[in-house]
């Protein structure tokens, strides 16, 4: 059996084109991938090439950057846990709470640590059950302290305590807390 060269030449052309459509599906796959910047012109294969390799390595430092951020939130969330674990120790910072009285209006400035977020939940109960009005809230985070700062306005509760019976019922819930 001998090769005829005529058929060797047009299997050699045939796996060459099959090469080159292959090549072709897979260039326009890539393509559709990558999200395009120019409009619709047409651009050369290296420049498509160029095109999606720029565009993999903006991904990746995108994804560095989310790593990092998330990292850094979870470095948070860890000294959190870490300081409720620890009782007593390193990072556990015990609640305060001052309370500012001027005229009808009240001002409530609650500090905490970062695990004592429920705080401000009771506190709005507590103002609440009293017959304060919420006027506004809002809360700061510096480092591993949260100040929220809570304005209402109050007039005489049912009990006839008023701000009196208000900051009465903050301190010792803050203290028990504690």
């Amino acid at each position: 059996m001998e090769n005829n060269p005529s058929s060797s030449r047009t299997d050699r052309k045939t796996i060459e084109r099959n090469r080159r459509n292959q090549m072709k599906a897979l260039y326009s796959q890539l393509q559709s991938l990558v999200p395009h910047q120019t409009s619709r012109e047409v651009t050369s294969l290296p420049d498509q090439l160029d095109e999606a390799a720029n565009y993999i390595k903006r991904l990746q430092t995108k994804l560095e950057r989310m790593k990092e951020k998330k990292n850094n939130l979870m470095g948070i969330h860890e000294k959190s846990n870490a300081s409720t674990n620890c009782g007593m120790m390193m990072g556990f910072k015990p609640p305060q709470i001052e309370i500012h009285e001027v005229g009808s209006a009240l001002e409530v400035v609650l500090k905490t640590g970062l695990d004592f977020q429920f705080m401000f939940n009771e506190t709005i109960r507590v103002l609440h059950e009293e017959g304060a009005e919420i006027v506004n809230a809002s809360f700061t985070v510096v480092e591993d302290t949260v100040f929220h700062t809570i304005h209402s306005k109050v007039g005489d509760s049912a009990l006839g305590y008023g701000a009196a019976g208000i900051y009465e019922r903050l301190k010792k819930f803050v203290s028990d807390a504690n």
